[in-house]
Formats: structure tokens, sequence, C-alpha cells
């Protein structure tokens, strides 16, 4: 058997949104939409900024756990553009889940964010993202997403 993969930093983003706008109950669960309004990408292989051109659109299930489905692009220094993808869970105690609703700063080890993200872009200097897994590990803030994003290795 083969060794489990490895998990290399790659870079953290720092996702800027705006107040959640919620759609009401959909089939699935609770839905709502959280405009994306900016934020940076900072570390030892991707720097850039982000744009507002995106939006994280949520479903909350009755249990609480939430499924993430966010969609959004960043430019580099140099000029690329580099869309996201970036989808999974977020969970955790009922009462902590209430203080992150409220805006209260929570610690990110009392919950569970975890996602799953792809990159895309046709610029060839960054060919790399294309064919490259990639592991986030999220904390929310008041008023931003930080997500810690690690390549598959």
């Amino acid at each position: 058997m083969r060794a489990a993969p490895a998990l290399r930093p790659v870079c953290t983003l720092t996702v800027e949104l705006s107040p959640v706008r919620e759609l009401g109950r959909g089939r699935a669960g609770k839905k709502r939409i959280i405009p994306i309004t900016g934020g940076r990408v900072e570390g030892p292989e991707l720097a850039g900024t982000i744009l507002g051109v995106g939006a994280d659109w949520q479903t909350v299930y009755d249990n609480g756990c939430a499924w993430l489905d966010a969609r959004y692009a960043f430019e580099t220094p140099d000029g690329a553009l580099i869309e996201v993808v970036n989808q999974g869970y977020r969970h955790g105690p009922p009462e902590v889940l209430a203080r992150l609703a409220e805006g209260e700063p929570v610690d990110p080890e009392e919950y569970y964010m975890r996602t799953s993200a792809r990159l895309e872009t046709g610029d060839p200097r960054y060919d790399w993202v294309n064919c490259t897994l990639f592991l986030g590990s999220g904390t929310r803030l008041p008023s931003a997403v930080e997500i810690a994003l690690f390549a598959v290795t």
C-alpha cells in the first residue's frame, strides 16, 4: 500500500464577506447567499487580491451542518486571474454555531470547517494549479472567512 498523501502549505485566503442574505427553506435545508466583496491571498506559493465577483451559496441542514459552495477569483501580483471553487462543510455544537451566527469570534478548534478547492487559470505561469488537489481548513471571522489552503502531494 502506498503512503498517505502529504499536505503542502500553499496560501491563506482571507475572503471578505457582505452580510448573509437568507433565501428561506429549499428542498434540502435553509438556503443563503453570502456575497464575496474582496480579500487577499498570502502564502509561499500563491499571492494576490480576491476580486469582488463571487459568493458562497450555502445550504444549512436541519442538524446545523452547513454545505459551503463558494465561487470567486483572485488576481496575482503579476496579473494572472485564478478561479476558486471551494466546497465543504462547517458544523459544530449548536451553541458554537449560534455564536458564529451572531458574528462573535469563535476559536476554530470549537467547530469543523473543511473544504476541497479547485483552482483554475488559463495563465501558463500558474498551470500547476489546474492539475493539483487542494484541501482547506477554515475559520469564520465576523466579516470574513480565512481558509488555509494546502496542496495534496
